[in-house]
């Protein structure tokens, strides 16, 4: 059985020499005056010398500023994270970075499960945003107005992100599976002045109708000026749907909004380097969901850092990331535009017909980096996958996994499976979030893949790993934590004054002991080489006997066994003490009897210890998970706790906590 550190993959000669990481180096070094070739002592350098590395980065980056910063960095007062200026005076557009360059003949590729392949050069992309921003312009939007979507990953949602960002205006998304409660939930706190909606999308070969979810969403948004209508199934029809009848000064379809509007050329305006550009929304399990404001510089910032750096990604690339509109991921990945490289959307179930179209996309579209998420991968690997037999000759160059940790196991599967040439494959899990959009750790082309663990932090982010006395430890499980600032920190909360709920969430944490700093709510190990492995949520860790251990421990013993689907742990409360819970979900047709439970306790206590043996092991029909594909765990403790779910709509199969709550229905008697 593969170990976690088992190196399973050495960067050769030309990740070594040509990669963007390498490039990089050698720049830095010039500039810096000292041999930054280590990832290590580049890293080191990045955080020791943070206005250099940043502004370096910018150059090497070829961020176009409309006009240059008089500061790249101001500090924050002494002791603290929160006060740090980024590129002061700086003007620049999002949109036009992604816009800009040579025409590419297939810049964006569209799969729809439904729906015929689109394909757009950038050339017809950039018409089609000159196209949607005339019609945001004539509806009033401008600089710092709010557009939103509540959109399946196609082609729609990408130009109207364009278009709105053209104009300086903000742009929050959502997908289309969210229900209309959990819509109004996020976008009135930030009161859009436009929305875009999916009419319908098919998911698992079954269509669904989002019209009224929609006509529920716009009746709850009063600041509303005009909902547009997308559809990507099948051409418009000429009149409005019938819920939306009466309606037509305030509702049209995608075709006739961008055919009414009056041409116009498309222009970039201009906005300071902190200047907001996303809305993105915490999952809300803890109450109704932050609204988490990114800047404009700081996440083109970061995210070319991210996609060309540390994946390996630019001209020539193609990326193609498993995630909706409604995810962190959507926002990174569409960023690859501005590496010069091309991106695929896949917009369906990755499970219809069968495991292997994601697979196929990748063969047939010549994919050469694939994002998707360990369940995914576990899915397959469950299911004896052939993938070799599917990709053939063409298997991508890069594959990234985030949403959870990947376990060793996993690493060694896709190793076995996804033979890229040469045996070139560099496999990165990576690991951040929605808070950040972006990564604090993720991988590197230039250094060795070890099975388990997440290569390295990311240049610029100065992370650590912390026990509860503020001490940073090293081969051991503590929480991780930023210390000092970095230019893709939130702005803060959308109506937040004076930062409060903010602070709260990310620096009360260690405040007692007299450190400002984030505090991300992982719990982690960092390795003697500097890699790092990921145990869980820190919110979710379990405490028996005072003992901290990470979920994803279990996870990985539990769901080794042919009969476990999938599995979740939780704290009972007990006694004053806590008792391990473990609710598992067999294969079909399989029965929890005394003979399995046993079978599980001690699979668990031969690979790690008897105070990770669960108290209780429990059948369920399904796992609860987040839209963006998260265990829940604090969900089931509520419900195990007879306490109110905070935030049903945040979880995608919410009908999965009946059984849950039946079981603590009998602890309780």
């Amino acid at each position: 059985m593969t170990a976690y550190g088992d190196i399973l993959w050495q960067p050769g000669a030309s990740e070594l020499t040509h990669s963007h990481m390498a490039r990089f180096a050698r720049i830095a070094s010039a500039r810096a005056g000292a041999d930054l070739s280590a990832y290590s002592a580049l890293h080191a350098w990045s955080i020791a010398e943070p206005a250099a590395f940043w502004q370096i980065l910018a150059e090497s980056m070829g961020i176009l500023f409309q006009e240059p910063a008089h500061q790249v960095w101001s500090p924050p007062p002494a002791g603290k994270m929160l006060g740090a200026r980024w590129f002061t005076g700086a003007r620049l557009n999002y949109a036009e970075h992604l816009l800009a360059g040579d025409d590419r003949p297939a810049a964006l590729v569209a799969l729809a499960e439904g729906a015929p392949r689109r394909s757009f050069s950038l050339a017809r992309l950039r018409h089609e945003v000159a196209r949607c921003a005339a019609a945001l312009q004539q509806w009033g939007v401008g600089p710092g107005d709010v557009v939103a979507g509540v959109t399946a990953n196609t082609p729609e949602a990408v130009i109207a992100m364009l278009a709105a960002t053209s104009l300086g205006a903000v742009w929050s998304s959502c997908s289309p599976d969210f229900g209309a409660a959990a819509v109004r939930d996020r976008f009135a706190q930030i009161e859009p002045k436009v929305l875009f909606c999916t009419s319908a999308y098919v998911y698992g070969g079954k269509l669904f109708d989002c019209v009224p979810a929609t006509r529920a969403v716009v009746e709850g948004l009063p600041t509303l000026v005009k909902t547009v209508l997308v559809t990507h199934l099948e051409p418009a029809p000429a009149a409005l749907p019938a819920a939306f009848a009466g309606m037509e000064a305030a509702v049209c379809w995608w075709d006739d909004a961008l055919d009414l509007a009056p041409p116009r050329l498309l222009t970039f305006v201009g906005r300071a380097f902190n200047d907001p550009l996303f809305i993105m929304f915490s999952s809300g399990t803890t109450g109704v969901p932050k609204a988490i404001v990114h800047g404009i510089g700081g996440t083109l910032l970061q995210h070319k850092k991210e996609l060309m750096l540390h994946s390996d990604i630019g001209p020539g690339s193609r990326l193609l990331f498993y995630t909706t509109c409604g995810w962190m991921m959507w926002n990174w990945s569409v960023s690859a535009l501005a590496t010069g490289a091309s991106l695929v959307l896949f917009e369906g179930s990755v499970a219809t017909p069968d495991l292997g179209v994601l697979w196929r996309a990748v063969r047939d579209l010549r994919v050469t980096a694939l994002g998707t998420s360990p369940k995914f991968v576990a899915t397959c690997m469950s299911q004896q996958m052939e993938v070799r037999s599917i990709l053939g000759e063409h298997a991508p160059k890069t594959v990234l996994t985030t949403g959870a940790p990947l376990l060793p196991e996993h690493f060694a599967w896709l190793y076995a499976q996804v033979p890229a040439l040469g045996s070139s494959l560099h496999l990165a899990s990576i690991s951040g979030g929605t808070d950040i959009i972006s990564c604090f750790m993720l991988g590197s082309p230039t250094l060795p893949v070890r099975a388990g663990e997440i290569q390295c932090a990311g240049l610029g982010m100065a992370i650590d790993a912390w026990d509860e006395q503020a001490r940073p430890v090293r081969g051991a499980k503590a929480e991780l934590v930023c210390t000092q600032p970095f230019p893709a920190m939130p702005l803060g909360f959308w109506c937040d004054p004076g930062d409060q709920r903010y602070h709260h969430a990310y620096f009360d944490y260690f405040q007692d002991l007299g450190f400002e700093v984030w505090r991300h709510g992982d719990f982690v190990e960092i390795t003697p080489h500097g890699g790092v492995i990921v145990y869980g949520r820190s919110d979710a860790t379990l405490n028996p006997g005072g003992v901290r251990i990470g979920t994803a421990e279990l996870y990985r013993q539990v769901e080794g066994l042919s009969a476990v689907v999938d599995a979740i742990a939780v704290a009972h409360r007990e006694g004053g003490d806590e008792a391990i819970v473990l609710f598992v979900k067999l294969a079909p047709g399989l029965v929890l009897d005394p003979a399995l439970t046993a079978q599980i306790k001690a699979s668990i206590k031969q690979a790690l210890t008897p105070r990770h043996v669960p108290k209780d092991v429990v059948q369920v029909q399904d796992i609860p998970y987040t839209r963006s594909g998260k265990k829940v765990e604090l969900a089931v403790t509520q419900v195990l706790h007879g306490e109110a779910v905070v935030n049903l709509a945040a979880i995608g199969n919410p009908e999965s906590l009946d059984d849950f709550i039946a079981w603590a229905k009998t602890r309780q008697g």
